[in-house]
């Protein structure tokens, strides 16, 4: 029996699992024992930000191994003060103070408890379209059906509709209609709820798994109105979006607003040790200054992994990878897509931003009915299994779901890997197109 037997593996059926036996990875590669290559167009779990074994971050590793491998986090740490000085001096306005965990789930978990402990109230706001983790706080607050199966959460959570113009609730018809139309109805939803009562709101900047959702003009900043006046703390979930994945060290960076929390994780080290935090606004970081917080975690901020992101940081900026992800973003994957959503009739809409894009497949492009259904499983998920299988025979890995198609390859990609990986895709969506009426 190999080892791989006595593996349980996340968010599967266990006897239906064949997975793929990775040994070795480099930049944008990952590849089999027997040879086989795949251009990594997920970044894994889009947390591979910096590309596989990066040679910088694998030597901060062991040099910061070789002085301390681990420690307290209730010590002091250079390594650990220096990656927070780092993202502190990035971070948008106020934000001050990190409190590190060892993920994302983590990080939101301890964002709910410092909103709720901030404003003495309970109620979290999320939306319905979004992940925030998988442990119990986090999946209780996750708006998509990878919470159903968790359930009874008993997180006390009330969920909004976000925008989503190609999908709209209210049926708009402009990026500014949906904006305004989605904004009253959080203002509804709050106040039906009782504002007293709700400590915090909780948003991916930017939708991840649940179809990379840019938020239209002006949307963010009406909800950062709307916490404002009825004092409500703002959680940015930048777990999936920070550190570079849109062009910004921080996704609201590119629309200008100030959250009061930030979570995130991922591309903070790419996943290199496991790392996430909360970054905080210094007057609720001040609430606990005589006070004891309650919480914490074993490996918060462990030595290895913010030498990791110390390294990170410093490779983003020698390299200048973000100004990479904003020219190639839009030169080579906007374009190249809107030039597939031309050419195919089942790519209803192409939508992104930075490295982070997705292909809407549709049965009909007028009436907009998706390829699968929502939540589709079986055989009622064939056509997106179809899709998903050809891009991986070619050497291609996406991150799909739903009826999308999914693209978030590391930030160091080349733009001729770029085009390679298009053109694969080119050929995949060909296997969609059958299934248009």
């Amino acid at each position: 029996m190999s080892g791989s037997d006595h593996v349980f593996y996340p968010w599967s059926a266990q006897a239906t699992l064949n997975p793929v036996p990775v040994v070795g990875a480099s930049g944008s590669w990952f590849w089999e024992e027997s040879g086989k290559r795949y251009l990594d167009f997920s970044s894994q779990l889009v947390n591979v930000n910096i590309g596989h074994q990066h040679p910088d971050i694998v030597a901060a590793i062991v040099d910061q191994a070789q002085k301390l491998t681990t420690i307290s986090p209730t010590v002091g740490n250079e390594a650990r003060s220096e990656l927070a000085r780092l993202i502190v001096d990035r971070a948008p306005g106020e934000l001050s103070r990190i409190l590190f965990t060892t993920g994302g789930a983590e990080a939101v978990e301890h964002a709910v408890r410092l909103a709720r402990s901030y404003t003495g109230r309970t109620k979290m706001l999320s939306a319905y379209r979004s992940y925030h983790g998988g442990t119990g706080v986090a999946i209780g607050l996750t708006g998509e059906p990878r919470r159903w199966g968790a359930e009874p959460t008993n997180v006390d959570v009330v969920r909004f509709f976000g925008p989503y113009p190609y999908r709209s609730p209210w049926e708009t018809t402009t990026p500014e209609e949906e904006t305004a139309a989605a904004l009253r109805h959080l203002r509804q939803v709050i106040e039906l709820e009782g504002p007293q009562h709700i400590a915090g709101l909780i948003l991916e900047t930017v939708v991840g798994t649940n179809g990379v959702l840019v938020p239209p003009p002006g949307y963010l900043a009406g909800v950062r109105a709307l916490c404002d006046e009825f004092g409500i703390v703002y959680i940015a979930d930048e777990v999936m979006v920070g550190f570079g994945r849109v062009g910004e060290w921080f996704a609201v960076q590119a629309f200008d607003v100030e959250p009061d929390i930030i979570t995130f994780a991922k591309g903070v080290n790419s996943g290199y040790v496991p790392l996430g935090g909360v970054l905080m606004a210094e007057r609720i970081a001040q609430r606990y200054d005589n006070t004891v917080y309650p919480g914490g975690l074993t490996y918060a901020g462990h030595p290895l992994a913010c030498a990791a992101g110390i390294a990170s940081i410093n490779v983003f900026e020698r390299d200048c990878i973000l100004d990479h992800v904003r020219s190639v973003g839009a030169d080579v994957l906007g374009k190249g897509l809107a030039d597939l959503a031309s050419r195919h009739p089942s790519v209803g809409e192409a939508r992104g931003l930075g490295f982070f894009w997705a292909l809407e497949l549709v049965r009909d492009p007028q009436t907009r009915e998706p390829l699968i259904p929502f939540a589709a499983a079986g055989s009622a998920a064939e056509p997106m299994n179809r899709v998903t299988a050809a891009a991986k025979e070619r050497g291609l890995w996406p991150f799909n779901a739903g009826n999308r198609f999914q693209i978030a390859p590391p930030l160091t990609t080349t733009a001729d890997e770029l085009r390679t990986g298009l053109d694969i895709v080119d050929e995949v969506l060909g296997i969609a197109d059958e299934y248009v009426r």
